[in-house]
């Protein structure tokens, strides 16, 4: 496992580049700096409800169906 972090850590130095994860915490990080907590709320029940709209189509698809 050391072997490996010490290989990554080897081939970043050359190229200079982040890891594609360190990338998506650091944009992550930036996000939640910027909007704060309410804007994860406010995708959290978006998201929320598109599921349920989704659940309830697929519903009525089926119910047509058969």
């Amino acid at each position: 496992m050391a072997q490996q972090a010490q290989k990554k850590t080897q081939t970043r130095s050359r190229k200079g580049a982040m890891t594609v994860a360190e990338a998506g915490r650091k944009g992550g990080l930036a996000v939640r700096d910027k909007r704060g907590h309410e804007f994860y709320e406010e995708i959290g029940r978006k998201g929320g409800r598109k599921v349920r709209a989704l659940i309830a189509a697929g519903k009525r698809a089926l119910e047509r169906k058969g």
